[in-house]
């Protein structure tokens, strides 16, 4: 398998796992709708700004660090994405998610809610395209007593409860399957497309300047990258996991490597086709670190085996303390790699996020323009600084995940030699 082929098949799960930030769910026996609820009728203003047209930073934050159904270029202005849903009881809604006016308007019982697609959960709601008034946001009360968020789209004076956004990660990030599943292209997923489709070209161009210059010195795009070829192979690959078996491994730690990188990088521009946040999106960092963890376990050798789960050389009842230990290793090692990744790229997008929100809260939302100015010099200056942190930081997270992997590979696949050392 070459490295292309490898790379094809690393992403295609990531795309499938590529699942949408963790939203809770409403509680379908909710009883009670508190006071004071909120409505909206753009869908953007309920992360700007509060009940009183405050600017809400954690709600713009948050937002803009969330993966959507559609690119916010600027107020009103959008790039929709394509739109792919299913529901048992309905089949298959297509088109673009434009179709959904930016929560105006409800198709099949799907609505755009906050740049993510929710579904009317009662059936009585009528099909096809029909115009809603707006989309509500209430605190309810479950049937156990717990308070929780819940929106209702307002069709002819009536609420109609929504379903959260269903997610393909089984409930572990507070999301999950809904009444209906979602194999819609949103900002993260269009943005692994498109730093696959650039590393396949960049690939396939390196290897064609490989081909033309073999025996010469490299050239054009092959000498720019061959940099960071040498040095995976120098520096992460061949060290790590040993001159017998790195080329075995070397196609899978170049595709982590570029493939994160290329996402970091394009996660720091800020306007269309940038700004996602893929490796922000813990579902995303944790298929990349399932990845690793089949690579390593299915390529022990008896001797990682072994020291896992009954060490040679060690007393029988360390042994009993220490095994257990070594189990649980097996899956720390690759959520360190998830969390690790999530937590510098999410830190790291919402800092600067942060501090160009400094301009509206020193500017008391327009009112007072000296603390604006003063806003926009503080953190503009601090937001310059921070994207050049930022550049360190996706560069080097990228290394440190290759590095690591390269580095639980070489552990399962090294000899010990444990007859002939004791011979000896």
């Amino acid at each position: 398998m070459d490295i292309r082929q490898l790379f094809v098949l690393v992403l295609a799960l990531a795309l499938t796992m590529a699942a949408a930030p963790a939203v809770a769910q409403h509680d379908d026996h909710s009883t009670e709708v508190a006071s004071g609820a909120e409505s909206h009728d753009d869908h953007n203003s309920h992360e700007a700004h509060g009940d009183e047209g405050e600017y809400d930073p954690v709600g713009t934050v948050m937002h803009h660090i969330a993966d959507a159904n559609e690119f916010h270029v600027w107020k009103g202005v959008h790039i929709p994405l394509p739109v792919i849903l299913y529901a048992p009881e309905h089949g298959w809604t297509t088109g673009l998610s434009s179709m959904f006016e930016h929560g105006h308007t409800a198709v099949d019982g799907y609505v755009l809610n906050h740049g993510r697609i929710n579904r009317v959960a009662d059936a009585s709601f009528p099909k096809g395209e029909v115009h809603i008034s707006h989309i509500a946001h209430k605190m309810v009360v479950t049937a156990e007593g717990d308070t929780t968020d819940a929106y209702f789209a307002t069709y002819e004076g009536k609420d109609y409860a929504l379903d959260a956004p269903s997610t393909l990660d089984g409930g572990m990030m507070g999301g999950g399957i809904t009444s209906f599943y979602d194999f819609s292209i949103t900002k993260n997923v269009f943005t692994m497309i498109l730093a696959a489709l650039l590393l396949i070209f960049i690939f396939n161009a390196v290897a064609r300047g490989y081909k033309k210059n073999e025996g010469k010195a490299p050239s054009g795009i092959q000498s720019f990258f061959e940099v960071f070829f040498v040095f995976i192979r120098d520096e992460v690959s061949r060290p790590m996991i040993g001159e017998k078996h790195y080329e075995r491994f070397q196609p899978f730690i170049m595709t982590l490597f570029f493939f994160i990188m290329f996402c970091n990088l394009m996660g720091l521009i800020p306007f269309f086709p940038g700004s996602a946040n893929v490796t922000g999106n813990i579902a995303v960092t944790l298929t990349l670190a399932v990845f690793t963890f089949f690579v390593v376990n299915f390529n022990g050798k008896k001797d990682y085996w072994q020291h896992i789960f009954w060490m040679p050389g060690i007393p029988g009842w360390v042994k009993i303390i220490l095994t257990p230990v070594e189990i649980l290793g097996l899956f720390i090692r690759p959520f360190s790699l998830m969390v690790r990744l999530f937590a510098n790229i999410s830190a790291g997008h919402i800092i600067i996020l942060s501090l160009i929100g400094l301009i509206f809260l020193f500017g008391e939302n327009g009112t007072n323009t000296g603390g604006a100015a003063a806003g926009a010099v503080v953190g503009g200056l601090f937001t310059a600084f921070m994207n050049l942190i930022e550049l360190l930081v996706a560069l080097l997270q990228a290394f440190v995940f290759a590095i690591l992997s390269a580095s639980y590979i070489g552990a399962a696949v090294e000899e010990h030699h444990h007859d002939e050392a004791h011979a000896h």
